[in-house]
């Protein structure tokens, strides 16, 4: 099993090409399923989850034609459902990922039927889908869970209706907005997530000829039309992989300009680190972000749905809080058990105390490398960033994590002077 060795303490100093968010271009695949036609997509990140989604939409019976693997730009896609050829996904490709679940709007829309497994992941918690499936109640559908699939049907079609979320789910959202674009009559969407990434799929379906209005609020109107055409959409940049790399230049002591990089998806992210110390500038291509002067101030985050602080940076704030003066509350708000990295970070010297859904965060003058574990995408990275802080050698296994969702880490960091390197085996 590959792993990673930082030998840490330089700091940071170049440029980072940030890529098309994950969590955009997973969605935005899945949407191919809506229509017999080709949908292409441009600045799709060349990652682990991307190809487990090909995969799962393969056995779909979607041709996929991509190319443009490592380049800093993206891959560009081509996926054409000309016929659905299996509205079953099953276990062993679902299992993998849980962004699979949401091939079940568009199946059900355009099929009338579909039999989805529930969903795997990271274990970060229960992340359920009842909300998905109630949405899609309210549409018409008969849902049943049988033998650990979704069976869901609807041999009349889907109808418009309103949706009043209980909560903010993106995926939820994501998968009611696809089924919604080929329902009869118009759909509400009430409580709506509101991430960039949920206003990306929502352009992406006008551009095919969905009818939607209130993108980027948290009401969301469909009016369902008889079928989608092909389009061209290039995915939205990734604001996590940008507010990562963020901190890996504040934790460093460096400075980076992180080309692509849209800062007005990263409003709160760079609210709270300007107040911890980081300096943030807008040029033509991005950010350029570095520490201001000194060492950086503990400040308190609380994950909250979009606009707010999101909680895939949770692990990368507490690993540069981990450095700061002073103390600092992290306060996980979206997933329970969210905090699993806290025990490796503590291998290096951190001082953090979890209590409930917070952890109390004691800045130390330094961290120490150590031998440290992955055991979830976000949680991984969070290690990186201490590794490239902390004094000697840290060797981080289980890194098959990070290969679901950061695109040549390795090759970016150590192009900006980090000492890092992939062992393999």
């Amino acid at each position: 099993m590959d792993r990673l060795r930082i030998r840490g303490g330089r700091a940071l100093k170049g440029e980072i090409a940030i890529g098309g968010a994950k969590n955009a271009a997973l969605p935005l695949m899945t949407a191919s399923l809506l229509t017999d036609e080709t949908l292409t997509l441009e600045h799709l990140p060349d990652l682990l989850d991307i190809t487990t989604l090909a995969g799962v939409l393969e056995q779909h019976g979607v041709e996929i034609d991509m190319n443009g693997g490592g380049s800093e730009h993206g891959r560009t896609v081509a996926l054409t459902a000309r016929r659905i050829a299996s509205t079953r996904a099953p276990y062993d490709l679902v299992r993998k990922m849980r962004a699979s679940v949401l091939v079940l709007g568009p199946l059900l829309a355009r099929e009338g039927h579909a039999e989805v497994s529930l969903p795997g992941g990271c274990a970060i918690g229960t992340r359920p889908v009842d909300i998905h499936l109630k949405g899609l109640e309210l549409l018409g559908a008969e849902v049943e869970l049988k033998d650990g699939y979704i069976l869901a049907r609807a041999p009349k079609g889907l109808v418009g209706a309103e949706v009043v979320f209980p909560k903010v789910s993106v995926g939820a959202t994501e998968n009611l907005l696809m089924a919604a674009a080929l329902a009869r009559g118009e759909t509400r969407l009430i409580n709506a997530a509101r991430e960039p990434e949920v206003t990306d799929l929502a352009k992406c379906l006008t551009a095919m000829g969905a009818r939607i209005e209130g993108l980027g609020g948290d009401t969301l109107v469909v009016e369902g039309v008889a079928r989608l055409r092909g389009a061209r959409h290039r995915v939205v940049a990734d604001r996590i992989e940008a507010g990562t790399y963020a901190m890996a230049a504040a934790i460093t002591g460096g400075e980076l300009e992180l080309v692509g990089a849209e800062a007005g998806q990263l409003s709160s992210v760079i609210e709270l680190l300007t107040e911890a110390g980081v300096a943030f500038a807008e040029t033509d291509r991005g950010l350029k972000v570095r520490r201001a002067d000194g060492r950086l101030a503990g400040v308190d985050a609380m994950t909250e749905p979009y606009p707010g602080f999101p909680t895939d940076l949770q692990a990368q704030m507490m690993a540069l809080m981990t450095t700061a003066q002073g103390a600092a509350m992290i306060t996980e708000t979206i997933f329970e058990n969210r905090f699993m990295h806290v025990p490796e970070l503590a291998r290096m010297g951190a001082n953090v105390n979890v209590h409930g859904a917070s952890a109390l965060v004691r800045g130390q003058d330094r961290l120490t490398g150590a031998p440290v574990m992955a055991t979830d995408l976000r949680a991984s990275v969070s290690l990186v960033l201490a590794g490239l802080a902390a004094e000697g050698e840290t060797e981080i296994n289980r890194v098959y994590h990070l290969d679901r969702g950061y695109e040549r880490l390795v090759e970016k960091l150590a192009a900006c002077g980090a000492n890092i390197e992939r062992l393999e085996g």
